[in-house]
């Protein structure tokens, strides 16, 4: 058994042994479980693709005189205005004003909230316009000005629901084309889509979320960043495979971290045709090795790992809660699964190679001392089941 304590000491002496999930299978396999469990003191998990739920706060400070803005556009692009005289909140899949969407199937989706995102963390240059109906306190009603981020005096990104523990792979039984937030779908099973780092996702390497909590610290695209709450949509009572692992979404994450600290090759906007905008982000949460159990957990593996295959022509946005099948990211990771006796070419959305990158990175600044390890202050919710919403009509 370890402490939180003895980990971050060992740490700051420059003694910690830290691993990534990639590399601890292997290493399990070799000293064995219990000797791991003394010699290693962290393994790093990560992940990198799209997470539509996702956003930031900005504040601009105050111009003179003073505007408490009611509507505003950031490169074109709304952002919410309903919080205070110049704090606004930007939206991950907010479009741009005049985008015609899907008014022309398929739409193209050029730039959104992910694409102002991705620009503010870059260092670019920005165009800020405000409108007021003025007040005697605030009596400016209009404003256009060109900012960066470092002229904000905070850019906090604030994300509702992260790192989805498990997710489909899409398929299309129709004999149509179809554009999800999956990507393109081909008519008749012609190829799948997924969007999952496997043996490398932070809530694959605990399951049960023994570690992983409302406070844990986290690699926020660079940034040190914390888990402020349970995500949206968070639903660890779901199906699971003997070993624990999530045979669907299951778990999320609530994120916050400084914008300001973030690296922009990990921030980036995402365009889905004919569905919309999104923002893909680079995640690293570390896992500290308490006891046995919990680095057990960490030697998961593709092969081990199951997702379930659906139908987005039909059953998804039915919401009928039809499974085909299941299909494991070993398979899903050769480039082709098998489904109901066809073999189907698959893509990812999610980049694994970026996933590795960040988990090194951050078992790097681990082990320079510079990151050091939050213990949870409250557990994330095992039991907790998706709810859907129901259409009633107006009470009599």
């Amino acid at each position: 058994m370890k402490t939180y304590k003895q980990i971050n000491d060992r740490i700051e002496s420059g003694k910690a042994v830290v691993l990534t999930a990639g590399e601890i299978m292997d290493y399990v396999d070799k000293k064995g479980l219990a000797a791991a469990a003394k010699e290693v003191d962290v393994v790093t998990t990560a992940t990198f693709g799209p997470m539509c739920s996702s956003g930031c706060f900005l504040n601009f400070g105050h111009s003179k005189p003073k505007i408490r803005m009611s509507e505003a556009w950031v490169e074109d692009v709304l952002v919410y205005t309903g919080i205070a005289a110049v704090d606004v909140y930007l939206g991950a899949t907010q479009l741009r004003h005049g985008d015609p969407a899907n008014m022309y199937h398929p739409g193209e989706f050029r730039y959104g909230g992910g694409h102002v995102i991705e620009d503010l963390v870059a260092g670019k240059k920005l165009q800020l316009f405000a409108l007021s109906y003025g007040t005697d306190c605030y009596p400016l009603r209009e404003l256009r000005t060109y900012f960066t981020i470092n002229d904000l005096n905070q850019a906090i990104m604030v994300n509702p629901r992260n790192c989805y523990q498990n997710y489909n792979v899409a398929v299309n039984d129709s004999d149509r084309t179809i554009y999800t937030y999956m990507g393109i779908l081909e008519p008749e099973r012609k190829n799948a889509n997924y969007c999952s780092a496997g043996q490398l996702s932070p809530l694959l390497n605990d399951p049960y979320y023994d570690v992983i909590g409302v406070g844990t610290k986290v690699w926020l695209a660079g940034a040190h960043g914390h888990v402020y709450a349970e995500g949206t949509q968070h639903a660890g009572a779901c199906e699971r495979t003997p070993e624990g692992i999530p045979k669907g979404g299951a778990g999320t994450l609530a994120l916050t971290g400084d914008m300001k600290q973030m690296r922009p090759e990990f921030v980036r906007g995402v365009t889905f045709r004919g569905y919309g905008v999104s923002l893909a982000l680079g995640i690293g949460i570390p896992i500290p090795i308490l006891n046995e159990d919990v680095l057990r957990r960490t030697c998961v593996r593709d092969r081990d790992i199951m997702a379930p295959v659906v139908d987005f022509s039909q059953d998804y946005p039915q919401n009928t809660g039809k499974v085909i099948c299941y299909v494991s990211y070993e398979q899903l990771r050769s480039g082709q699964i098998e489904v109901e006796g066809k073999k189907i070419a698959v893509g990812s959305l999610s980049s694994y190679y970026k996933a590795l990158r960040i988990a090194n990175l951050l078992a790097d600044e681990i082990r320079r001392g510079d990151f050091r390890l939050a213990e949870p202050i409250e557990p994330l919710a095992k039991d907790k089941k998706m709810k859907s919403l129901v259409t009633r009509k107006k009470p009599s």
